[in-house]
């Protein structure tokens, strides 16, 4: 006596089977899913450095000097006497009239030990200008001054200033961040993968410093000739 398979047992069966399929299939797409995800998360974190040598185009020189004695009608006298030298020797180098004004000026009264009065004047005079050539020739002959009689104080120095970097930020944000691809490409090469897209990156602080480092000393406080520096940090994915 032979038996059949019931209509029950046999869709039971079918649905087992496809319900089994699903599974595996929904497997391999899980773990394609995974699979694809570590591979995205794949990154390396690098630096790129950019660095340009400029001229500064800015020149600022502030001059303080001073006169003192007992009558303050003398005392100006010889301040404006100091003022007219100081003048003139900008005028003979080529300076123009409104690249030079007075930025200041202190009076101060006292009486010595024997209770006689010091008056004490002290002026300063500003040169600020764009011509950089034309103040180092300044700076070079500053002693002529002290030739015309006029005794700078300590800190009257020169000093330059670089005013142009949103100039030359793009450019140096380019070449710090090929800089980076490049450190990259070798940290990628030796470890065998591809260097991708840019997962995310953040641009460093910009430095200006004197190219030859800051010199002290009279009449020196500063060089024309600047580095400007930035480093850039950046995040590739890595395939």
């Amino acid at each position: 006596m032979s038996t059949s398979s019931s209509p029950k047992g046999s869709v039971w069966i079918i649905s087992s089977a496809l319900l089994a399929l699903g599974f595996i299939i929904g497997s391999f797409l899980i773990s394609g899913l995974v699979l694809k995800a570590r591979l995205a998360d794949r990154s390396v974190t690098v630096r790129g450095l950019a660095e340009r040598e400029v001229l500064a185009d800015l020149a600022t020189w502030t001059l303080a000097y001073s006169a003192q004695g007992d009558s303050l009608k003398a005392v100006q006298a010889d301040i404006d006497k100091d003022t007219q030298a100081i003048n003139a020797f900008f005028k003979e180098l080529g300076f123009a009239t409104d690249e030079l004004r007075p930025t200041g000026v202190g009076v101060n009264q006292r009486n010595n030990n024997y209770g006689k009065p010091v008056i004490n004047i002290r002026q300063r005079i500003t040169l600020r200008t764009d011509n950089i050539t034309l103040a180092q020739k300044a700076v070079s002959q500053q002693f002529e001054l002290i030739r015309r009689g006029v005794v700078l104080e300590d800190g009257s120095g020169m000093t330059y200033t670089f005013t142009k970097l949103d100039e030359v930020k793009p450019e140096m944000v380019a070449e710090a961040t090929q800089d980076a691809r490049r450190a990259a490409q070798q940290f990628a090469q030796d470890s065998g993968a591809n260097v991708g897209g840019i997962k995310s990156a953040t641009q460093g602080y910009f430095s200006i410093r004197s190219r030859d480092g800051d010199r002290g000393g009279y009449g020196v406080s500063d060089t024309p000739y600047k580095k400007v520096r930035v480093v850039t940090t950046v995040n590739f994915y890595l395939r």
